[in-house]
């Protein structure tokens, strides 16, 4: 049976779920309607032809990366937190980033966390030049982190694998070495170690931890 009422934030919440689980080209107006219960026309009503779907997926996509606050008390947590947040929502949306980016939006969609991260370091006492570079090397540290994450995740299997590869003799005679890095990658913990690295470091040249 159709269902009666049906609401714009609905539509877009099942077609944002879609894409995040099987990409744009599964999002079609008839499978969107199956998935909400209702007529085709309906959805039409609501949010218009698909391409019109699409627009309003991207921003709102933006508008949910412009969702992110930093926490914490001190600048070092705070921006921590911030790049955090911004990893974690990367991840979660790869599919609809890609949209966000094919549109050409990628830079407004960041500037909201580039902006959390300017107050950070102007409380760690960096200024000019110096913050800008800081507030860059954070969100290249969170996004390239990221591809890296996900070229591992869709590369094929690997003859040899790192289990494969590493020996005590390959890790010059350091076998702890040579186990750690034959085995799994902890990419939480790696992203938490290189995050905190980085950060500790910027805000050794404003003179605050």
């Amino acid at each position: 049976m159709t269902r009666s009422a049906l609401t714009g934030e609905e539509v877009l919440t099942t077609a944002a779920r879609l894409v995040r689980a099987h990409g744009p080209a599964a999002l079609t107006m008839r499978r969107l309607a199956t998935e909400l219960g209702t007529a085709v026309t309906s959805i039409y009503w609501h949010v218009g032809n698909r391409e019109s779907l699409l627009d309003a997926l991207v921003e709102r996509t933006v508008r949910e990366m412009g969702e992110i606050h930093p926490v914490g008390r001190t600048p070092h947590a705070r921006i921590v937190s911030v790049a955090r947040a911004l990893y974690t929502a990367l991840r979660e949306r790869p599919q609809l980033i890609a949209m966000v980016h094919e549109r050409g939006l990628t830079e407004r969609m960041f500037l909201p966390a580039q902006q959390a991260l300017v107050h950070e370091m102007h409380a760690a006492g960096l200024c000019g030049e110096t913050a800008a570079e800081a507030v860059r090397a954070v969100q290249f540290q969170v996004v390239g982190f990221v591809l890296v994450e996900r070229n591992r995740e869709r590369s094929p299997e690997q003859h040899p694998s790192e289990g494969e590869l590493w020996d005590s003799p390959t890790a010059e005679h350091d076998p702890a070495l040579a186990r750690a890095l034959a085995g799994p990658v902890d990419t939480e913990r790696l992203f938490t170690v290189s995050l905190d690295a980085l950060v500790t470091s910027l805000l050794s040249a404003g003179g605050a931890g």
